[in-house]
């Protein structure tokens, strides 16, 4: 049965919830990993594991790729290792919940830059506001942040953005989670340097290597499959603001896992960027329904026949439309 167009992104907005879920409780138990093997060797046996798994459920055929699906999977395999590698050495350093908000400024920048709606802006704007408190929460807090591992998250908001315009391109170019598997692939063997050390310390040790396993299927598997589709399904820049739900799962998260404390201030924040959340939800659905409206109007039919010509870089939801380049 063919899923209908209206339904589409409240199905793309479930995937990035639950890949936001599963993100940080990955990471929460990755944490506890760093003594062992360091956030890099964490890092690199993650990926390597997440690429095996899902290269062998997917089974993809990259020899039937032309010269752009592989440059387009490179550029997501380069984005997914700088990005994990970044964002495991800076919560070595500082404290998940903050860690995930400074990321995010990744793609909110691109959720600003990609909206064209006042009403969108609005809600990027209270979720800039909630992660700009949760800055002010770790400096001034009792867990100032380490300067380094300010720098590494930064650099992990970079790959982030990239992450989301390279996932995005992937999804256009390769059909189904064939390039996800390349590019994890990919990632995994640009991490080997740092992977090998890692690897050698599981080998004899089934504990670790299990915990490494389940990090890489919280971490990995489950999140990236489920954004990978639900960018299929929602606008860049909705798909940006619906992340700002991480912050809260990584309070969580550290809070239940890692013993670590949620302020006030904390929690205001991470309301904030809820509320930006739950706005540009709604704003989305609301879009779409009113697309199918027109539709009818015009006398289409929104489930099966002709659509309106959107994409998500245009001001609905929809399939891509044109291929999407590379910032910068």
């Amino acid at each position: 049965m063919q899923q209908s167009a209206s339904s589409r992104p409240l199905v793309g907005v479930v995937l990035v919830v639950c890949s936001c879920l599963s993100l940080p409780f990955g990471a929460a138990v990755a944490a506890q990993l760093f003594p062992v093997l360091g956030p890099w060797g964490v890092t690199s046996l993650r990926v390597a594991i997440a690429a095996v798994l899902l290269l062998v459920i997917v089974r993809p055929r990259p020899v039937r790729w032309n010269r752009t699906q592989w440059i387009a999977a490179a550029l997501f395999g380069l984005s997914l290792a700088g990005m994990n590698g970044f964002f495991y050495a800076a919560i070595d350093l500082i404290p998940l919940g903050p860690a995930v908000a400074i990321e995010f400024l990744g793609p909110l920048v691109l959720a600003a830059v990609l909206t064209r709606r006042l009403g969108d802006a609005a809600w990027v704007a209270l979720a800039l506001l909630g992660i700009v408190l949760l800055g002010i929460d770790g400096l001034v807090g009792s867990e100032p942040l380490d300067p380094l591992g300010l720098l590494f998250i930064l650099i992990a908001a970079a790959f982030w953005a990239m992450y989301i315009r390279m996932s995005a391109r992937v999804g256009t170019l390769i059909p189904g989670s064939g390039g996800l598997a390349v590019g994890l692939a990919v990632a995994a063997v640009l991490l080997i340097p740092v992977g090998v050390p890692a690897a050698v310390t599981v080998a004899g040790d089934m504990q670790l290597l299990l915990l490494a396993a389940i990090t890489a299927v919280l971490s990995s598997v489950i999140p990236y499959s489920f954004e990978l589709a639900a960018l299929r399904r929602l606008p860049q820049r909705v798909f940006g603001v619906l992340l700002s739900l991480e912050p809260a799962f990584a309070t969580l998260a550290g809070w239940l896992i890692l013993g670590q404390n949620a302020t006030p201030l904390r929690m205001l924040a991470i309301a904030l960027v809820i509320v930006a959340s739950v706005g540009t939800t709604l704003g989305v659905h609301s879009g779409r329904r009113r697309a199918d409206a027109d539709a009818r109007r015009d006398g289409a039919d929104p489930d099966g026949g002709p659509a309106p010509d959107v994409g998500p870089d245009s001001d609905e939801t929809g399939p891509f439309t044109a291929p999407i380049p590379l910032p910068g």
